[in-house]
């Protein structure tokens, strides 16, 4: 059941709800707004549904949310009839399962695959939104809703000579879909994110040799992945109505468990104990073994200290410890990762690491890279660089609004959104887990469940009161931009040079763009506006404006 060939459908010259991406956000926010009873369609790139986990097919890629939490909860029958083989997911299950819920809601005769939005621009005349894509559609939207996800736009660093290396390149993010055999292969890899975390094992069980070359090192958890018992699934199933509620009104949308303790008033011997709990069931949970670690950079010491001496008790090596060793941010201001043996493969012998910190890479050659006058050669080099996370997908496609301005012009200095899901001067244009949003500080499904839920609702508030048109205030965004920025500046995050700062794009403004006030906050807050005739939006019918300050 993937990736099931679909007819293209006709697209019409007009329609209520053009949807941009076909992944998680874009599948859901179609089958709601089918339950509206609005005409809708999707314009989407890939040739499949999926989004990220239809792209990121590289060695290893897993979903660091436990699978029985990273699945919809809007279907009762869909929760209790599928089943994950593994306690987290691998992406071709994830994909296999995106395959399945666009399968049975029947999704597919609404989207058009292989197709690229250009441009949308909107007429404050006819207050609707001209959409063009590259497949030469044109079509007339009311309302425009981009599903065009966070993670999604691969970086792929300039590095001087990159056309000139006569060897295979991929990066994580554009993976090929037929199986790469690195078997007997020289293979370079560059970055140690998230991606580079996950695939390197994969790789080096296969290549001849791997040489990674390491810019900042990142902290990671084991996952301890293994089967999904009958058992556990069932733990979850019988009580999944209260543990959804649950998660909804967590801080991250994850059920953690979480210890209600600072980690500096425990005792160091308990505070030991604690984390060594945590390390042992493994997992992003990690960060909830105390409720300080975001907010004490004495607390958060303890805790990047434990797993330092974690890694450099692993990695027999001393000088490619000493490198894993993250000592340059605080453990969790960067997405702190999930891995399957990753430090364990420094220890093979097939596996070097190199520092291109002290040493940056120079240029690519025909043969490979070179760094401090030193070539190396390779077959293949894997870029795991990341994305232009959160506005590049967005600021990629030519979004004009209201008054001519582009978005990536208005966005030039940085993200501004009223809540994460509009922004001013783009009148009707709904973004699904936006700059602003908890985004990718949490359980993405939660997130996105919640952002199709509340666009549904507004847009159903509208046609019930024959409006046709809402746009936030400046008043409004400005407030929530300075509140987004003042719940992260009272945390440790921004402290690192992360990409939640924009900081891998050379250039992009350094302003921290998810919310980390919580998702259940949040939540309460959307939920509290929207319940106050939508205050802090403009709203308009065809004769008369009300304005919800």
């Amino acid at each position: 059941m993937t990736e099931t060939k679909a007819v293209r459908p006709t697209v019409p010259k007009s329609i209520d709800v053009v949807i941009v991406g076909a992944g998680f956000g874009g599948m859901y926010m179609l089958h709601r707004l089918r339950g509206l009873g609005m005409s809708a369609i999707v314009f989407e790139t890939a040739s499949g549904v999926g989004g990220t986990w239809y792209w990121n097919r590289y060695p290893g890629a897993r979903c660091d949310v436990e699978s029985m939490q990273y699945s919809y909860s809007f279907s009762k029958d869909l929760e209790q009839e599928w089943t994950w083989s593994e306690l987290f997911a691998g992406q071709p299950e994830i994909l296999r399962y995106a395959n399945f819920v666009a399968d049975k809601f029947d999704l597919r005769r609404d989207i058009c695959f292989e197709t690229k939005v250009t441009e949308a621009r909107f007429d404050p005349t006819a207050r609707r939104w001209a959409v063009r894509t590259d497949r030469g559609d044109e079509v007339s939207a009311r309302y425009c809703v981009m599903a065009t996800g966070c993670l999604s736009t691969a970086r792929v660093p300039d590095f001087p000579g990159l056309s000139d290396f006569k060897g295979k390149t991929y990066h994580t993010g554009y993976w090929p879909h037929e199986p790469v055999d690195f078997t007997g292969l020289r293979v370079g890899v560059i970055g140690t994110g998230s991606s580079a975390i996950q695939a390197i094992p994969v790789i080096a069980e296969q290549a001849a040799n791997v040489t990674v070359f390491q810019r900042t090192p990142n902290f990671s958890i084991p996952s301890r992945n293994g089967p999904m018992t009958p058992q556990y699934e069932r733990s979850w199933k019988d009580v999944y109505p209260a543990r959804r509620a649950e998660a909804r009104m967590s801080r991250n949308g994850v059920l953690a468990n979480p210890n209600d303790k600072p980690a500096i008033e425990t005792p160091e011997p308990e505070r030991t104990a604690i984390y060594e709990q945590r390390w042992a069931s493994g997992g992003t949970t990690f960060m909830a073994s105390f409720n300080d670690l975001i907010f004490s950079k004495a607390s958060n010491d303890t805790a990047a200290h434990f797993v330092r001496s974690k890694i450099k008790s692993i990695v027999k090596d001393p000088v490619k410890a000493e490198l894993l060793a993250p000592t340059n941010h605080p453990i969790g201001t960067k997405r702190i990762c999930v891995d399957t043996n990753y430090y364990q493969t420094y220890n093979r012998p097939n596996v070097d690491l190199v520092d291109v910190r002290s040493q940056p890479i120079e240029c690519l050659t025909s043969k490979g890279l070179r760094v401090g006058g030193r070539e190396y050669e390779f077959d293949a080099i894997v870029f795991a660089t990341g994305f232009d996370a959160m506005t590049g997908a967005l600021t990629r496609i030519n979004l004009i609004g209201r008054e001519g301005q582009t978005l990536a012009e208005k966005w030039e200095a940085g993200p501004r959104t009223y809540l994460g899901l509009m922004t001013a001067g783009f009148p009707n244009l709904f973004m699904i887990t936006g700059p602003g949003s908890p985004s990718v500080l949490s359980n993405m499904m939660v997130s996105i469940e919640q952002h199709v839920d509340w666009i549904t609702d507004c847009l159903a508030h509208l046609t019930g009161h024959q409006l046709d048109c809402i746009e936030p205030t400046s008043a409004s965004e400005d407030a929530w931009v300075e509140h987004v920025n003042e719940v992260a500046h009272g945390t440790l995050y921004p402290s690192a040079a992360s990409w939640y700062m924009g900081a891998n794009i050379p250039g992009k403004p350094r302003v921290f763009m998810p919310y980390i006030g919580g998702v259940g906050a949040y939540r309460a807050k959307c939920a509290e506006i929207a319940a106050d005739g939508y205050r802090g939006f403009r709203l308009l019918g065809p004769s008369r404006a009300v304005a919800a300050e």
